[in-house]
């Protein structure tokens, strides 16, 4: 066997030194404060049942798409699964890609051009930040959720600015390593009234917001958001994501976007897996997201009794992260949470700012209030 250039050996052993190295955890069978399955839709083993019936009924026995959708891929279910998501999401069109990574590379690479800016919240997910990279226009940060910084940042820039250049805003409705969300009404009303494209990252969004649609749709802004990015591997407890947009985005990127162009495409299963959670969250989920809100509440006010809420970052998401600064001391404290029977997450640098290191709770419709009360005090006792 060829060993790893010594280049590569050096970045590895720097990841070792820092205590950051990562690794592919096993399955274990722990209380799940961990998983992104929100509304618990991947446990549910009738989704598996109602999809093969799906199959069935409409006669799509096939195992793989067999090719991308622009050769033999594009199998009916792909325009059934489109058109559901346009009107379930109040977008004029939307299209289906592999994954949330996918369609954010997809989008930044085709999307922004040469003499365009695009202005970016400094928490962004990787997937963004990839793809802005890979695109030919400027890009600059903006401080966390911060509109004001927004504003001087392309003030600061207007000299810079083509007269041609389109300028894109791009945040998330809730921010994955964080939990909180953006003035998404003010953000929206700001680069409409500027003639700027807002693009909203919905993955921990989509499902649970907006009576089970996405946060834009409950905040009524869908006609003042030029692209929405929604996934189906969090709530939907699924695979893939999709772009929601105009009908005239959705014919560009179907031309440009090289990460939905030369791929194969998702099997007929996958889709038919993703229409079966789609109908149940469109006639049955209020009970699990009335429930995991319960839990969100609970989960809050228990931090508070347990002198906590000062140390945890606000969030009236899903996500409450608490904040362990440095790699070993978090790793411990999470590991500790482990022998006690909770999957516990810790969030290390260089994923997050060194200093900044957390504890990732994710909350789901399925946690009990014992579980919530007990995970809350054993973490208290090991970091106080």
């Amino acid at each position: 066997m060829v060993n790893l250039p010594k280049k590569l050996e050096q970045k590895l052993e720097k990841r070792r030194l820092e205590n950051a190295l990562r690794v592919l955890p096993e399955a274990q069978q722990l209380i799940d404060f961990s998983s992104n399955d929100y509304l618990g839709f991947a446990k549910k083993k009738e989704f598996s049942k109602q999809a093969l019936n799906l199959l069935e009924n409409l006669n799509l026995p096939e195992n793989g798409a067999s090719g991308s959708r622009l050769l033999t891929g594009n199998h009916r279910l792909y325009g059934k699964l489109e058109n559901l998501l346009a009107f379930y999401h109040k977008s004029a069109s939307a299209l289906v890609f592999n994954s949330g990574y996918d369609a954010n590379i997809g989008f930044f690479e085709a999307v922004p051009q040469k003499g365009d800016f695009i202005f970016y919240d400094e928490l962004v997910h990787a997937s963004i930040r990839d793809g802005i990279k890979m695109s030919n226009a400027k890009a600059y940060k903006f401080k966390h959720n911060a509109i004001g910084d927004l504003t001087e940042g392309i003030e600061r820039s207007r000299n810079a600015l083509d007269m041609n250049g389109e300028v894109y805003v791009v945040t998330e409705s809730v921010f994955s390593m964080d939990g909180d969300s953006p003035n998404l009404k003010a953000l929206s009303d700001f680069c409409t009234a500027h003639g700027y494209y807002l693009v909203v990252d919905e993955a921990h969004a989509t499902g649970i917001f907006g009576e089970g649609k996405d946060l834009v749709c409950q905040l009524g802004i869908e006609e003042q958001v030029f692209a929405r990015i929604i996934t189906f591997g969090k709530a939907l407890g699924n695979h893939g994501a999709a772009i929601l947009g105009s009908d005239a985005l959705k014919t560009y990127l179907v031309n440009f976007a090289r990460s939905l162009i030369y791929t194969t495409a998702l099997s007929p299963h996958a889709l038919a897996s993703i229409l079966t959670a789609y109908s149940y969250l469109k006639k049955g989920s209020e009970n699990e997201r009335r429930k995991l809100q319960k839990n969100i509440e609970f989960f809050k006010n228990q931090a508070k009794l347990l002198g906590l809420s000062e140390d945890f970052i606000e969030s009236n998401s899903a996500i409450h992260c608490i904040i362990i600064p440095g790699n070993e001391k978090v790793k411990q404290v999470s590991n500790k949470l482990q022998k006690e029977g909770f999957n516990v997450k810790p969030i290390l640098s260089p994923t997050v700012k060194k200093g900044q290191e957390r504890l990732r709770f994710c909350l789901h419709a399925y946690n009990t209030t014992e579980e919530i009360s007990k995970v809350l005090s054993t973490t208290r006792n090991l970091i106080k």
